[in-house]
């Protein structure tokens, strides 16, 4: 008679959209910070948060988005639709922008 090698459990597999939003279910952070707790770029960061906000569009938990600031004049980016950092602020045209912070509420 044969005998049936052992089964091994399962192994996780975690991708990297999966390490972010398991990230952003427990705190809020930047593009920047994800992308040093992750190991990836920061543009493939944006790329996942994208996709985590449209499919978690009618869903719960949803993605937030703490709109970016600047830091001399203190303009609110409130009505921007994209996920990445502005690169001057309209109102004194100042490079000095607070990143936005992205959290699943």
């Amino acid at each position: 008679m044969k005998t049936k090698p052992p089964v091994n459990p399962r192994e996780e597999i975690t991708t990297v959209r999966h390490s972010i939003i398991a990230l952003l279910s427990r705190e809020t952070l930047s593009a920047r910070e994800i992308s040093a707790i992750v190991h990836v770029g920061e543009k493939e960061v944006i790329e996942h948060l994208e996709h985590i906000r449209s499919a978690s569009r009618h869903e719960s938990p949803h993605l937030e988005v703490v709109p970016a600031t600047c830091k001399v004049c203190g303009f609110t980016f409130r009505k921007r639709e994209r996920l990445t950092r502005p690169g001057r602020c309209p109102v004194c045209r100042s490079e000095r922008i607070a990143e936005p912070l992205y959290t699943l509420r």
